[in-house]
């Protein structure tokens, strides 16, 4: 059997208004590990909706801070889970931030409408030090990788975190969408925009905690399996 996938994202609080907006948009609850209904609109039917989610769909609503790895070897769970707590403990939470819907690369997204540095900082942070637990590559995922348009240095980036977008080519955001075709855009677009004004969204995020997510198998979907609180904020800690 393919080993478990682990990633480290940001996941909004499972009762706050912008989680249940991008988990209802993507169709999955990452903290309970179930499906919701999808969402429909005028032009917007549940099955055209289901596919065009289907791919971010299996992350769940977040934003990355240390894209999925496999463990390294002899490293277990129980370690990664260790470092994490330990990690969170000695690392700020980040300013807060105001978020947007906006196309990035040809998919809708929450991004954020001003830069954040100590966000990035946070990033740049989870990207070194969960490093250590990150199984290489295998050739087949650099070649899959490889496939899209990447600038010298993000290659360069790939082979040495398994990750493109990191550091000066990381750019926080919380995925909404697949790629939406060019003739849908404009009523997706405008389908989210509704959507968060009718459920009264408040489009500031405070990122006071991280999660730990694991996909057991290929096909399945991540799910968190610990949340930590970041450095000086007391607020409850959920935990699977």
């Amino acid at each position: 059997m393919a080993a478990a996938r682990y990633a480290v994202f940001f996941v909004p609080p499972p009762d706050s208004a912008i989680y249940r907006f991008g988990a209802s948009a993507l169709g999955y609850d990452s903290y309970s590990g179930t499906q919701i209904a999808s969402p429909a609109g005028e032009d917007l039917m549940p099955a055209q909706w289901r596919e065009l989610t289907a791919e971010p769909g299996r992350y769940g609503f977040h934003g990355t801070l240390k894209a999925p790895f496999r463990l390294r070897d002899p490293l277990a769970e129980d370690e990664l889970i260790a470092h994490f707590a330990k990690f969170a403990s000695s690392h700020q939470a980040p300013a807060p931030l105001a978020v947007a819907i906006d196309l990035l690369d040809n998919f809708a997204a929450l991004v954020p409408s001003a830069p954040v540095p100590t966000l990035c900082r946070l990033a740049d942070s989870c990207v070194r030090e969960f490093d250590h637990f990150r199984q290489p590559m295998t050739d087949t995922e650099r070649k899959r990788r490889l496939t899209q348009p990447l600038t010298t240095r993000q290659a360069a980036y790939l082979d040495r975190w398994g990750y493109p977008h990191v550091f000066e080519d990381f750019r926080f955001h919380m995925t909404l969408t697949g790629r939406i075709p060019p003739d849908r855009t404009l009523a997706v677009l405008q389908f989210l925009q509704t959507a968060l004004k009718r459920q009264a969204v408040d489009c500031e995020v405070a990122v006071r905690c991280i999660a730990l997510l694991r996909q057991s198998e290929p096909t399945a979907q991540f799910r968190i399996i610990r949340e930590a609180l970041l450095a000086h904020d007391p607020g409850p800690v959920w935990e699977a």
